[in-house]
């Protein structure tokens, strides 16, 4: 009681509170107007079905399609983005010719805007692009990248080449706080090279890692923006996914679906979130 007495906790709060409320506005009280949404059967003097609309949506096509593509493209996406991106910080960490130039060019992605990004891969994957034009030099068949099964690796390509400087840097900032000694007695101690990063490396970057693995799952959530850029509101079955449903159903104004949509992904982003926490306080205790 004496803590939240203090003098300063009024000018906390007065601080605080045009970020509060601009959040309450703007997500909280639109977050919670849209569950609702989704267990009424109109937005405008809706009535209450319970589950239907989650009932419906569950048996639509498009949806487990879209979750199933999903899915897929986070498994297959996330794993290959740790590995290259922890992979890079090692290297970057130690002393290598251009290193600063190197950590640079991997940052870039993240301040190039995202129109000028698709422009480029638009460029590189087209039929007429500047990859057919390549394989046609080595009388080697054409790939209709965007519209065949392919564009499903283009838009992981994207992903990966559009997140991999950030968890780098991330994974950068953990390796620098590694004391060096430890590695040098486990070098004196006869340990190696791979010993040292499972011993040593993997130990200390649990942390950093579990929050890298979380926020690479988050971001996979969000590659709508770059795949409804190169392929537009309808693109191939392979790279269709749940933003692109939601966002069909938002033109349709099927807000009903649209709201119930929206509830699963978060409900499936909170169970993904929980699980990483236990995960990492487990692995926590058994570390300490």
């Amino acid at each position: 009681m004496t803590k939240w007495l203090r003098k300063d906790t009024p000018v906390a709060f007065m601080f605080l509170l045009p970020s509060g409320l601009g959040f309450a506005i703007f997500y909280f009280i639109p977050f919670v107007k849209g569950i609702m949404y989704s267990f009424q059967n109109n937005a405008v003097q809706g009535q209450f079905v319970g589950l239907d609309n989650y009932r419906e949506l569950l048996e639509s096509d498009s949806f487990r399609k879209a979750f199933l593509h999903t899915t897929y493209f986070t498994v297959i996406s996330v794993p290959i983005l740790i590995v290259l991106s922890l992979g890079i910080a090692i290297l970057l960490n130690k002393n290598i010719y251009c290193r600063n130039i190197l950590r640079t060019a991997y940052v870039l992605p993240l301040v190039v805007p995202t129109a000028s990004i698709v422009l480029i891969w638009q460029i590189l994957f087209d039929w007429n692009g500047s990859l057919n034009a390549w394989l046609g030099t080595w009388m080697l068949e054409r790939v209709d990248w965007m519209k065949t099964d392919a564009a499903r690796y283009v838009i992981i390509g994207v992903y990966i080449w559009k997140n991999i400087g950030y968890n780098m840097i991330l994974f950068l900032a953990g390796l620098q706080q590694i004391p060096k000694d430890y590695y040098e007695t486990a070098y004196i101690e006869g340990a190696g090279r791979f010993r040292q990063f499972r011993s040593i490396t993997l130990v200390y970057l649990t942390p950093t890692m579990f929050f890298v693995v979380l926020m690479s799952i988050m971001n996979s959530f969000k590659v709508f923006r770059e795949t409804y850029l190169v392929a537009g509101d309808y693109p191939h079955d392979s790279i269709y996914m749940l933003q692109h449903y939601m966002n069909n159903m938002f033109v349709s104004l099927d807000i009903q679906k649209l709201t119930a949509a929206a509830s699963l992904m978060a409900a499936c982003i909170l169970v993904i979130v929980m699980g990483m926490y236990f995960i990492e306080r487990r692995v926590r205790h058994s570390l300490d």
